[in-house]
């Protein structure tokens, strides 16, 4: 493959795509294979269907359609190549964060401030892994001056090698936790498997972002160029004023209410907010920013039915999410009763059951009014009085019919898998 010339296609392109049923007119289609799908199968129809070019890399199927083809050994590090030669090519100014719980929030709340000042893209919902940080390099164009790229992982060596692709100026890690323990092997292997930014980084003498409350991550970062984010900076005071019934700071005079809850979001918010400081941001703009973010798509996500308020936080879960959220839903100084609904946490391998226990043993002592366990590996735990076991989906059904809670304020957090949210229609 002539990189230069698949550029030069691209340039004049509407971008790329790897899914047929969403193609657009004069877009590339980079035919992408995995374990269960072959996408050079589709290449003939994506030019059928208006595709500028096609990337292959199986040379029998650049016919019988006539089209601009590109026959490569691997059509995802194709990908991966013009993703990162257009990321030079731009030379705008790439922020990259990772972390085991927050980092979409804190993305999304860096953006809202950022986007005051500079004409910026971030990643667009979970587009952070080995295909989603090319496709995000690949949506910036020469009208952006700056990048926000999310970087999610599972297993150490992912985020070594998307820092790699996105080659960033500057790098945040939220947080390290309980998080893919089964794929990192362990907590000490989420801490090394994170900070392979901080090692890219370091590597090219660039900037990151640190959380100076975290012994760790001061540690980690002692000998690179680093923003410390705290109650202090750069001659700002912060000082956090509620996480009840809303997060609330105070930076120096301006008051910055914004619409989330607990203290994990208040780490989140205090980072983005420092952040937005080292760039020029101004009080007034943070503060615009901050209060303009909603949440949504099942994250941290008021939801209003005729029945019930709900906190919806059904789009993943981990030990350390699920504690500081049933922690932060239990400080809500509401009268109305609450009531968690519990999903099983994935990818945790052999720690799945300790883990499972002590959130069970969480929910117990913060003394909710109701709490429904879901899942297998909740179903497996030592319930105590008053905790209602279900082992699957079907069953929460029936036990929500059963147990009035109507009035209730209610909690829904777990694992993607889980699709919690789905109980929103009957309640």
């Amino acid at each position: 493959m002539n990189l230069e010339q698949l550029y030069t296609t691209f340039l004049k392109s509407a971008g790329v795509c790897t899914d047929t049923r969403k193609l657009e007119p004069n877009q590339i289609f980079f035919a992408l294979s995995g374990p269960n799908f072959n996408g050079n199968k589709f290449a003939a129809a994506a030019l059928e269907q208006g595709a500028l070019a096609v990337v292959i890399d199986q040379a029998k199927y650049k016919h019988p359609v006539e089209g601009t083809y590109f026959l490569v050994d691997d059509c995802l590090i194709a990908l991966q190549e013009l993703a990162t030669h257009h990321r030079r090519a731009l030379g705008l100014p790439i922020l990259s964060l990772t972390g085991s719980n927050g980092k979409t929030t804190t993305k999304e709340l860096i953006a809202a401030i950022l986007s005051q000042k500079f004409n910026l893209k971030a990643t667009r919902g979970n587009y952070n892994n080995h295909i989603g940080v090319p496709l995000t390099l690949l949506s910036f164009t020469s009208e952006n001056d700056f990048g926000i790229v999310e970087m999610g992982a599972n297993h150490q060596g992912e985020i070594a090698e998307l820092a790699t692709i996105a080659e960033p100026d500057f790098g945040f890690i939220t947080n390290f936790g309980k998080a893919h323990l089964e794929g990192f092997g362990g907590i000490e292997g989420v801490i090394k498997g994170k900070s392979e930014l901080y090692r890219n980084l370091a590597s090219r003498n660039k900037t990151v972002f640190v959380n100076q409350d975290d012994p760790k991550q001061m540690e980690l970062t002692e000998a690179m160029d680093r923003v410390l984010i705290g109650a202090q900076m750069t001659g700002n005071k912060l000082e956090l004023v509620a996480t009840n019934p809303r997060v609330v700071f105070a930076l120096n005079d301006t008051e910055i209410q914004s619409h989330l809850i607990g203290e994990h979001n208040a780490k989140n918010i205090r980072a983005a907010i420092g952040i937005g400081l080292h760039f020029g941001l101004s009080e007034e703009q943070i503060k615009t920013g901050v209060e303009s973010y909603n949440p949504e798509n099942n994250r941290s996500q008021w939801v209003s039915k005729p029945r019930n308020k709900i906190l919806l936080d059904a789009y993943n879960a981990n030990p350390s999410s699920m504690e500081a959220t049933l922690k932060s839903f239990k400080t809500l100084g509401s009268q109305a009763p609450k009531t968690v609904i519990l999903g099983d946490m994935f990818e945790l391998g052999e720690t799945a059951a300790a883990e499972h226990q002590a959130i069970a043993d969480l929910a117990n002592s913060l003394n909710f009014d109701r709490v429904f366990l879901v899942g297998a590996n909740f179903y497996a735990v030592d319930a105590h009085d008053g905790q209602i076991k279900c082992s699957e989906y079907e069953d929460l059904v029936v036990a929500l019919q059963q147990k009035d809670v109507e009035g209730h304020l209610l909690l829904i957090k777990g694992s993607r898998g889980m699709a919690l949210e789905r109980i929103l229609d009957i309640l």
